[in-house]
C-alpha cells in the first residue's frame, strides 16, 4: 500500500510518500515551491501540475491531506483553503481514494496526545520511519506525519491486511 500525504499550502506544500506492507517505509519527502511574484491562479496550476506528476510517479493508493487550521489570519487561510481545493480536485481526477485529518487528529495518531508540539510529532515520524534524522523541511515531515496518521487509523482495517 502507497499512501502519499499532503500537507497543503500556497508558497509550500510538504509531500510524503509512505509505502505500507505491515511496516512502514519512507519512499520519498519533499515540497512544491511557488514563486510569490505569481498570480494566484498561476500558483495553483503549479500545486495542480507538481500534485499530478507525484500521484503518476508514485500511483497512490490513497492521498491523506490535512485539514485547515487557522486562527487569526483569514486571508491565509483563504489562499490555503485554494491549494487545498486544487490537490483535492487531482487525487479525486486522478483515481485516488482521498482521507482528510485534522491536525488534532494527526498529533494525536501519531504521538498518542492531541496537543503534541511540532517538534514530538517531528520525533515519533523518524522514530516510526526508522528515519536517520528529522525529516526537514517542516512541510514535508508534516505531510509524512498525514500519510502515517492514516496507516494508523486505517491499519487495522480489512483494506491494509497484507
Amino acid at each position: 500500500m502507497i499512501i502519499l500525504g499532503i500537507d497543503p499550502g500556497l508558497a509550500t506544500v510538504g509531500y510524503g510518500v509512505i509505502t505500507y506492507d505491515g511496516r512502514c517505509a519512507c519512499t520519498d519527502y519533499g515540497t512544491i515551491k511557488t514563486p510569490k511574484g505569481k498570480s494566484l491562479a498561476e500558483r495553483l496550476v503549479a500545486i495542480s501540475c507538481a500534485v499530478e506528476k507525484l500521484i503518476d510517479t508514485y500511483c497512490p493508493d490513497a492521498v491523506a491531506i490535512e485539514e485547515i487550521f487557522f486562527n487569526t489570519n483569514a486571508k491565509t487561510a483563504i489562499n490555503v483553503s485554494h491549494a487545498r481545493g486544487v490537490i483535492i480536485c487531482m487525487a479525486l481526477r486522478k483515481g485516488c481514494k482521498l482521507y482528510e485529518y485534522t491536525p488534532l487528529q494527526i498529533k494525536q495518531g501519531l504521538t498518542g496526545y492531541g496537543k503534541a508540539d511540532k517538534r514530538q510529532v517531528q520525533h515519533m515520524v523518524a522514530a516510526l520511519l526508522s528515519l536517520k534524522s528529522l525529516p526537514r523541511p517542516d512541510d514535508a515531515a508534516d505531510a509524512l506525519a498525514v500519510a502515517l496518521c492514516h496507516i494508523q487509523t486505517n491499519r487495522f482495517s480489512e483494506l491494509y491486511r497484507v
